[in-house]
């Protein structure tokens, strides 16, 4: 399990275009990198939400936005558009980069217990060093969180 101070994993993935994405590419500055289990639902989408309402603030204070499910690029496509969207988000079929940030693993709902996404945001910084690690996420008010 990765911890604040540790090195952020390498990405090598597309986002909702099919455009390459890497961590490489906002060297220099900080990333909010979160991920959700699944775009259109109602927790994914309040979040999401929350990031948009407040990504000028989010920019100002120089964070790049990124977004990480196992959601194909077309989904991803669909989401942006429906919620007006202004940040990146990571398709991650092969869940690479959900299990190098260790975020793909066991959880329970209603009694039944399935492998999933566990909704985390990593806070990094612009060296690529984890900074922050928030896995009890608030999702009407994550920048909040983000930002404390």
């Amino acid at each position: 399990m990765l911890k604040t101070g540790d090195k952020a994993p390498k990405i090598n993935s597309i986002d909702q275009n099919g455009e390459e994405i890497t961590l490489d590419q906002f060297k220099g500055k900080k990333i909010v990198l979160y991920f959700y289990p699944k775009d259109m639902t109602p927790g994914c989408t309040v979040q999401s939400c929350n990031l948009r309402d407040n990504y000028q603030m989010l920019l100002d204070k120089g964070y790049v936005v990124l977004g990480c499910s196992a959601d194909s690029p077309e989904k991803h496509i669909k989401f942006i558009e429906k919620y007006d969207l202004p940040f990146p988000l990571i398709s991650d079929e092969s869940k690479e980069v959900l299990n190098a940030f260790g975020v793909w693993g066991p959880k329970k709902f209603m009694g039944k217990e399935y492998d999933g996404i566990n909704r985390t945001t990593f806070v990094i910084d612009e060296k690529g060093i984890i900074e922050d690690i928030i896995t009890k996420v608030k999702t009407k008010d994550h920048t909040s969180q983000i930002l404390k």
